[in-house]
């Protein structure tokens, strides 16, 4: 599916967002994120700093080190480009979401550990992504779990389950893979 037609317009600013998920050989997992902001055009961004065009206001970069259970085992973060001089200084923040899950209550944690003055605002950004990134990194093998494990309606649902539209609980998606989570809570306090 594509945009309708714009209207006529000249580009102001672009924003470019990566995500890359990593198995690692001591069985965690990197998930990296990366953030380049710039304008195809020179401005002046203070009176003292003039930008180039497509020089980048933000290049920042976080590495997110996890184990199994998302738990977050290490953090690693740069920031190549930034506006102003104290920018810099949020990357000593970002240690404090060592032991948060990247799991229910994620942007809560961030807020919390990060929010406000005590972080900033495009790496919680970043950080606000990394989980569906390591969900979608994780995924396989916690599918081949769930899809090879005996059908037990006590354990736990996997966690993408109830958590949007197609995969509600209640919904044809989750009746035709997870037969035996088909709705639940409900169904399982029953049996």
């Amino acid at each position: 599916m594509t945009l309708p037609p714009p209207a006529e317009r000249v580009l102001a600013h672009t924003r470019t967002t990566r995500f890359h998920g990593y198995e690692r050989s001591d069985g965690l997992w990197d998930i990296e994120a990366e953030m380049i902001d710039n304008k195809p055009f020179a401005f002046d961004l203070s009176k003292d700093r003039q930008l180039q065009a497509d020089e980048p206001v933000h290049h920042m970069c976080i590495r997110v080190t996890i184990d199994n259970q998302l738990v977050i085992r290490d953090i690693a973060t740069s920031m190549q480009a930034y506006p102003h001089a104290p920018c810099i200084s949020a990357d000593q923040h970002m240690r404090k979401m060592i032991g948060c899950v990247m799991g229910q209550g994620w942007r809560k944690s961030i807020d919390t550990h990060l929010g406000g003055i005590a972080g900033c605002t495009h790496m919680r950004e970043l950080l606000y992504n990394m989980a569906t990134v390591a969900f979608q990194t994780l995924a396989p093998k916690a599918l081949a779990y769930y899809r090879d494990a005996p059908a037990n309606p006590k354990r736990p649902p996997p966690p993408h389950l109830g958590g949007c539209m197609t995969w509600d609980f209640k919904g044809p998606t989750v009746q035709a893979l997870y037969p035996v989570y088909f709705d639940w809570p409900n169904q399982s306090q029953t049996d």
